[in-house]
């Protein structure tokens, strides 16, 4: 993988190049400060700008392009990086030697067509296709409890703190939907067009020369923006004592999550000592929650932790029976609590440093996995993978030790399944 990182004034390109791909993968990301009341708005703007444009008036017209364009994909999705929301735009073609000369040349006006060319009339979006933008809302918020393991992060983040853009839901809010207008819509557009800071990311094998004179053709914004907000959000102060929630479900299973608040972090600390930390707990296989909760106790089906540096924030998640609740949480709170007090050998230290080795090696594996690292490079300061590697070597275990000694366990929520099995 080489890098290469250019700064256009009005967006920020970043060129990754790569063999290892038969396609040509671009996304644009879009990102602003977060606000609640538009997160609804910016899902249905993105479903609506994949129904049509000005020279595509219908979703088959888009299709059958897609298709002329030996099968490119276009997709779209909404997430939340710490105190921004990104809307990105993703364009996966293959590349001219598999096809033929100026397909992708074609394959990105395709792309700039539906960003910059929206199907709109005296600036407002046609009312028959908000409407089945408005309705594909409906039926992706329906669908949140379907997925009970991420349904129970949001509730338990919502009970942490339900005024902090962690508990927001990126898929938008029901009461919401109706605020959304044909003429509101297209001046959030314009907003995203005009305001939000851009960063075009392109993955795979191609001449830098000739990919930077096909972003500025197809790619023009006028604005030069500047960052004026944090990605990261306040460290929160935990509670001095633990908040419980529960919510039931017509579940067989139950879903345990818990958000552990972390303590102000040095740079250091945040991108090495925590890692580290995070992995022994809960982060792989070979963790202390894994090992002595699942499977020397058999008390649940999955485990895990995840540290969110964006947020301040491990997250420890589990799939368990309602009646190994008590016996759960008891001993996760042990485990961290031993690991505060020095418990951590130099096994466990040594197999989190060669699980940390291997995902850095799998990076280039993937393109999203790539985009993202460059991703987190840019916002979350991270150093050279090289540098990582070599500086994540000399991690101590009194540096893990200190690290813990800042994480406390603040939110417990139970996503309780009440449906018997036998039933």
């Amino acid at each position: 993988m080489k890098y290469t990182k250019k700064d256009l004034g009005s967006f920020g390109l970043h060129l990754i190049h790569t063999n290892k791909f038969k396609t040509i993968t671009i996304k644009v990301m879009f990102h602003t400060p977060i606000q609640k009341e538009e997160i609804t708005k910016r899902c249905i703007l993105s479903d609506i700008l994949l129904q049509s444009s000005k020279k595509y008036e219908s979703k088959r017209s888009l299709t059958i392009e897609a298709e002329e364009l030996y099968s490119a994909e276009v997709g779209t999705s909404t997430q939340r990086l710490g105190n921004y929301i990104f809307t990105s735009f993703i364009l996966q073609a293959l590349n001219d030697r598999y096809t033929e000369e100026g397909n992708l040349d074609k394959s990105i006006a395709f792309l700039s067509e539906i960003l910059f060319q929206p199907d709109v009339e005296k600036k407002a979006f046609q009312k028959e296709k908000l409407d089945l933008a408005k309705y594909n809302a409906v039926s992706n918020m329906s669908m949140i409890k379907e997925d009970a393991a991420s349904y129970s992060t949001i509730r338990m983040l919502e009970a942490y703190d339900k005024e902090s853009p962690i508990s927001y839901r990126m898929s938008g809010y029901v009461e919401d939907i109706e605020k959304v207008t044909e003429e509101n819509l297209y001046e959030c557009y314009q907003k995203m067009i005009d305001n939000d800071y851009v960063d075009i990311f392109v993955v795979g094998n191609f001449d830098n020369k000739e990919m930077l004179s096909l972003i500025k053709k197809y790619f023009k914004f006028k604005k030069v923006k500047k960052k004026k907000a944090s990605y990261y959000l306040p460290v929160k102060k935990p509670r001095k004592r633990r908040l419980f929630a529960k919510e039931t479900i017509d579940n067989t299973q139950s879903k345990l999550s818990i958000a552990c608040p972390i303590g102000k972090l040095t740079p250091y600390e945040r991108d090495y000592s925590l890692v580290l930390a995070n992995l022994i707990l809960g982060g792989c296989t070979d963790s202390k929650l894994f090992q002595e909760v699942r499977e020397q106790n058999s008390l649940c089906y999955t485990i895990h932790s995840m540290a969110s540096k964006l947020d301040s924030l491990l997250l420890i998640s589990a799939g368990i029976d309602r009646n190994h609740f008590q016996k759960t949480v008891e001993l996760i709170t042990q485990n961290l609590n031993k690991m505060k007090k020095g418990n951590i050998t130099s096994k466990e230290i040594e197999t989190a440093k060669e699980f940390y080795h291997t995902s850095l090696e799998e990076i280039e594996e993937n393109e999203n996995t790539m985009i993202n690292e460059i991703l987190s490079e840019e916002i979350l300061g991270l150093e050279p993978i090289a540098t990582r590697l070599e500086k994540m070597n000399k991690v101590r275990k009194q540096d893990i030790i200190k690290v813990c000694k800042k994480i406390n366990m603040d939110t417990v929520f139970l996503l309780e399944g009440v449906k018997n099995e036998e039933s």
